[in-house]
């Protein structure tokens, strides 16, 4: 007998035990854990009795079961019910298992996540199959593109948030270009803040026309216009004339500290490779200097150095010689958040990703929306800059001097 080669792709895929033990486990978990949680729910309504002197808040049977989506796949659960006996309107919800929970925190992340990285809407049960189940119930194209409407409103809203009790001590700000269908070449204009906590937030994600200085103004007016009545005390980007324009226009008194990774890019791409090593250790030696005075003596010896051979490359260099070295104004200990534009450029590697693989993103909201579900998710990650309790003295006013504070008895010694 000639045994046959092709692989019967309608044969039911086999069950995996260890993962069918995992789920067992976390769903008896799950269970003792919506049990402890309704025992302490009845103990801290013990004192209340009904009128016929009996407890008033007891257990009342339970609800339907109902799956929900996790990384182990579907986990059924069955929540208590409480009965109040005293009318008083008390009612018990499940901290772990909320009304019309129907998939994990993870997994809601994940979904965007999905998206972002290029997986349409037809492919999402397919994908995630592995992961939920064969049949991956809920993920639907149906179900994704509400979930996509939802995102489109939850953008929406926050484009309209109050900022009246915001105060920021740095912005980063930076643009993204992409092609969108029926539009010209659409740029995402992005501002990230920094609180006096230290906390960083996306503070304005917005549409352009090829970072116009219209553009950004319009950005800077919104914020105005949502309540951001102070400015914050530094912007740092790129080379985009068309923010700075902006920003002096509308925040004249935010300092300006342009980025040393988009500058040295910018020097390196004017020379040779051969001498390109030599130049960015130069440049290095710049903005690693201790203090203004010794940034001004290597920035002297870079331009005296290499202007004879390269003069197109130390122009570019020298025309931001104030701008590049403005993080001397600030805390030490913030130097390494606001030289560069870092804080935002992984996030902007994601939304390329995206962008490129799809060749467009669709419409102009699909993009925005893309793009503001990608910086939500991966703000909840980002952690708080170094040194956060000065900023409280930054956005104050307070005045440092190669990152030192300047307080009243340095200021007379100075004098």
């Amino acid at each position: 007998m000639i045994k046959s080669n092709v692989i019967n792709l309608n044969k039911p895929e086999q069950i995996d035990p260890l993962q069918e033990l995992l789920r067992e486990g976390a769903r008896k978990m799950l269970a003792s854990a919506i049990e402890a949680e309704v025992t302490a729910f009845i103990n801290q309504h013990d004192t209340l009795k009904s009128e016929d002197g009996k407890a008033a808040i007891v257990r009342n049977g339970y609800l339907p079961k109902r799956p929900i989506q996790t990384g182990l796949g579907d986990i059924e659960v069955e929540v208590p019910k409480v009965r109040d006996r005293s009318k008083s309107g008390i009612k018990f919800n499940s901290s772990l298992v909320p009304p019309y929970l129907k998939r994990t925190k993870s997994i809601e992340e994940f979904l965007p996540w999905l998206y972002l990285r290029g997986i349409s809407t037809g492919d999402f049960s397919e994908t995630l199959k592995h992961l939920l189940g064969p049949e991956a119930p809920g993920l639907s194209s149906a179900t994704i593109a509400r979930l996509k409407q939802d995102w489109e409103q939850n953008y929406t809203d926050w484009t309209r948030r109050d900022l009246s009790n915001k105060r920021y001590a740095y912005v980063w700000a930076d643009g993204i270009y992409s092609n969108v269908r029926m539009d010209d070449r659409l740029c995402l204009l992005v501002i990230i803040g920094s609180d006096e906590t230290g906390r960083k937030e996306l503070l304005a994600l917005s549409d352009g026309y090829r970072e116009s200085a219209a553009s950004w103004e319009d950005v800077l007016i919104d914020l105005s216009q949502r309540g951001l009545k102070r400015p914050p005390q530094l912007a740092v980007g790129d080379g985009a004339l068309g923010f700075w324009k902006a920003l002096a226009k509308q925040w004249p008194e935010t300092g300006q500290q342009r980025c040393w990774v988009h500058k040295t890019a910018n020097v390196l791409e004017k020379l040779p490779k051969t001498i390109q090593p030599k130049v960015k250790d130069a440049l290095h030696n710049i903005w690693q200097a201790e203090s203004r005075e010794d940034a001004h003596q290597a920035f002297d010896n870079c331009i005296e150095r290499f202007t004879p051979k390269y003069p197109k490359a130390m122009d570019c260099l020298a025309k931001d010689r104030d701008s590049l070295l403005a993080f001397y104004d600030y805390p030490a200990e913030s130097w390494q958040h606001i030289r560069t534009t870092n804080p935002i450029e992984s996030v902007f590697a994601t939304v390329r990703l995206r962008t490129t693989r799809t060749k467009n993103c669709g419409s102009r909201t699909t993009t925005l929306t893309m793009a503001f579900k990608l910086i939500e998710t991966a703000q909840k990650k980002w952690q708080r800059l170094k040194g956060y309790q000065l900023l409280a003295d930054v956005i104050s006013g307070v005045k440092f001097v190669n990152g030192i504070k300047q307080t009243e008895d340095l200021k007379q010694e100075a004098a």
